[in-house]
């Protein structure tokens, strides 16, 4: 009786989907490196996660630098430290809001897309007709997005924080008259190649959360068009808290590792 209550609780319901989806991403990993998919099938995912994604991406990317300069201008200015406005910019584009903004497009734009499309393809029975026909459904559907998102992501983020930059650099020299070398000249002396390695880790990490769990939940749908519905927001918000909670890790791991790299150094 224990046991079973315990398996239909909200704990051991979400434990069984955890254990699911654990097991979900090594057989993804596994048909990946085993037999990848075909050519085409990547170039396409890479097309519909990459070069679609650009738009959306630069425009963030770019509004939020303009909003980081426009307030570190405004909150720097009297106290002498506007040289810092660069700096700061494209420091926090680099680190954190940069891949973490990135990361929140592409689960609304492309993150919502793939679990609906798998979530459809399941409660119309596609999938099933595939394993009919002996065709992996995993390394025909998912394998391809999976790999397509992983070498997007970090390509992605970049393009992000280069848009950032190039708007905050607007912004500051352009509407607030900063000279372009205070922007500029702080760069070299104050941005490492750590900030900018971080910034492409947290991208890779967060390119397979979102990969993974929207393509879990399409793949798990069940409830026809309503599931399909209630499976695609619930994507949706848990690659948001999962980013979230990711990046606070990652963030503390990356900074201690950085710290006791130093301290051994010197």
């Amino acid at each position: 009786m224990s046991k079973h209550w315990l398996l239909s609780s909200p704990i051991g319901r979400s434990l069984a989907s955890l254990g699911d989806y654990i097991v979900f991403i090594t057989s993804v990993i596994a048909v990946s490196l085993r037999k990848p998919p075909q050519w085409v099938l990547i170039r396409d995912q890479l097309y519909e996660i990459g070069v679609l994604s650009l738009p959306v991406v630069g425009i963030t990317g770019f509004s939020t630098g303009m909003v980081l300069a426009a307030q570190a201008y405004f909150q720097l200015s009297d106290k002498g430290l506007a040289s810092a406005t660069g700096l700061m910019v494209t420091k926090s584009m680099l680190v954190e809001l940069g891949p973490v903004l990135t990361a929140f497009m592409i689960t609304g734009r492309v993150g919502a897309s793939m679990c609906a499309t798998l979530g459809t393809m399941r409660v119309t029975e596609q999938i099933d007709a595939l394993k009919s026909m002996s065709v992996n459904p995993l390394r025909y559907l998912v394998a391809p997005r999976f790999i397509a998102g992983l070498v997007m992501m970090p390509l992605l983020t970049i393009f992000s924080c280069l848009c950032g930059i190039l708007g905050g650099y607007f912004i500051a020299v352009y509407y607030y008259g900063m000279a372009p070398t205070s922007f500029i000249d702080p760069l070299p002396v104050n941005i490492e190649l750590f900030d900018f390695f971080s910034g492409l880790a947290k991208a890779f990490v967060f390119g397979l959360i979102i990969i993974t769990i929207s393509c879990y939940r399409g793949m798990t749908t069940r409830g026809g068009a309503a599931g399909v519905g209630r499976a695609t927001t619930n994507s949706v918000v848990i690659c948001y808290s999962v980013i979230l909670v990711a990046n606070f890790l990652i963030t503390v791991a990356l900074n201690s590792s950085y710290a006791y790299i130093e301290y051994f150094a010197s």
